[in-house]
């Protein structure tokens, strides 16, 4: 995530200052602590949550024996990875969806304006049905903006996901009465409530939403939050949960620029759980959050839990079982490999796999300047989709007359197509190999023929040699 970029970068150059030590002292880590105090103050954690962190790391730290096998940078890792879970709320804080049809659970969106309720409301009702099989219902709620309500409805439709037809004339109090009778004939199992938000916090909108908390009895309270604010937004969340009860938070454009304090300081300084990062504008740019896989990423240790579970929503089982048996045959097409992509696109890139792998964010910086991984994806992608129905079939029968055609419709040179091609059948062959020695039959996804840092063997992509 870029938000924390900047943050782990600072971390892991400090961190990195402790190898060779045989033993983690006072002498040899206050200078790491000076380090990561600084790091945690630039990146817009609140004064006293570092304060904390810093004294609570030095605590556990100082005299503890580095464990026979271990180097020491590994064990304060180990102590600072700890922290920052604790600091970001320990265990993940599940979603209340306890309702059905008859007296559907409601969910209640607040925050100010410009954070992004209205898409976060979309985004959730696909994950509550995606996730807990129910079907979730929205409430557009925001009077004072019919765009809003508009927006809320044309998302709705998207998603194949029933809207409450909100008029601007009625109060919100109104509409929430009506929704949840028009709720129980739609038999929607979930409500999700999208109130209305102001450029502040101020007396008329609490009251509103006091008015409205009444009526619909929420099992949750999320505020939505905007990441970039970074001390102002654990602020805004002190001033909703004083007068609402917040039950949980979520944090969005976190793919931006922003430093990443208001994650690490808003749980500490509230108590409020993070529940949700929102990731992106896309209806599934929703992320469950959980501190210890965050912590994990900050620290470079990866995320192999998050990716295992993307992996699962988006891997037809069938068709890798499909292609599966084409490597075993050495049958693998360009048509199979363009599947391959598209699945690998779901997943949020290549880009994003490889930042959940241990050591892959420091390996990620050292290739800057060179081809990105998913860029020269594209490009692949590009050449296959210039290729006709035979030529993907078959492309033993691509010329020099039809690659010069393909290159030209996919923006590339013929000796880009010369390189794919050539390290595509290398590949094809290595799996096939592969597959009769008994490796790969796990129905996961097969081999990824030319794919950007996936090794330097013969069959893979150097990364060091851009496609």
């Amino acid at each position: 995530m870029a938000i924390f970029e900047s943050l782990s970068d600072r971390l892991l150059g400090s961190l990195k200052k402790l190898r060779g030590q045989s033993k983690i002292s006072e002498e040899n880590i206050q200078a790491i602590l000076r380090e990561i105090r600084l790091s945690l103050l630039e990146a817009d954690v609140n004064f006293n949550v570092v304060k904390s962190f810093i004294d609570n790391v030095k605590a556990k730290s100082i005299g503890t024996n580095v464990l026979q096998g271990v180097e020491p940078g590994q064990q304060f890792v180990k102590i600072v990875h700890d922290e920052l879970v604790s600091i970001l709320g320990g265990d993940q804080a599940p979603l209340d969806v306890k309702g059905d049809s008859q007296k559907p659970g409601l969910i209640m969106m607040v925050g100010l304006q410009g954070a992004g309720k209205t898409t976060t409301s979309a985004k959730l009702a696909l994950h509550i049905r995606q996730k807990f099989k129910k079907k979730p219902g929205l409430i557009p709620a925001d009077v004072y903006r019919p765009a809003a309500i508009e927006q809320l409805k044309m998302l709705g439709t998207n998603l194949n996901v029933p809207v409450y037809p909100s008029s601007p004339a009625d109060s919100p109090e109104v509409i929430l009465q009506k929704a949840l009778v028009w709720a129980r004939e739609q038999m929607c199992e979930v409500l999700i409530l999208d109130t209305a938000g102001r450029s502040q916090i101020d007396d008329a909108l609490m009251g509103e939403l006091e008015k409205l908390k009444n009526i619909a009895e929420p099992r949750e309270i999320l505020l939505v939050a905007d990441a970039m604010l970074g001390q102002q937004s654990v602020n805004v969340a002190e001033g909703f949960h004083k007068r609402l009860s917040l039950t949980g938070l979520v944090l969005t454009k976190v793919d931006g620029d922003a430093r990443g304090g208001a994650a690490l300081s808003i749980r500490q300084a509230t108590g409020v759980p993070i529940k949700f990062l929102g990731i992106g504008e896309k209806s599934d740019a929703l992320e469950v959050f959980h501190p210890d896989r965050l912590a994990s990423r900050i620290l470079d240790m990866g995320d192999v839990l998050s990716l295992v579970e993307k992996a699962q929503e988006v891997i037809d089982e069938k068709q890798a079982m499909e292609s599966a048996k084409k490597i075993a045959k050495n049958q693998f097409t360009m048509d199979d490999f363009l599947a391959q992509l598209q699945m690998l696109k779901k997943m949020g890139g290549l880009s994003s796999i490889l930042g959940m792998l241990p050591g892959a964010g420091q390996m990620m910086k050292q290739l800057e300047g060179q081809a990105l991984p998913d860029r020269e994806l594209k490009k692949i992608e590009a050449i296959i989709r210039s290729m006709t129905k035979e030529e993907r079939a078959d492309h033993r029968i691509l010329n020099g007359s039809r690659r010069a055609r393909i290159a030209r419709g996919s923006g590339t040179e013929v000796s880009d197509i010369n390189k794919f091609i050539k390290q595509f059948e290398q590949s094809q062959k290595m799996m096939s190999q592969m597959m009769k020695m008994g490796l790969g039959r796990g129905g996961g996804m097969p081999g990824m023929p030319g794919m950007p840092g996936m090794g330097r063997g013969r069959g893979g992509f150097n990364p060091r040699r851009p496609f």
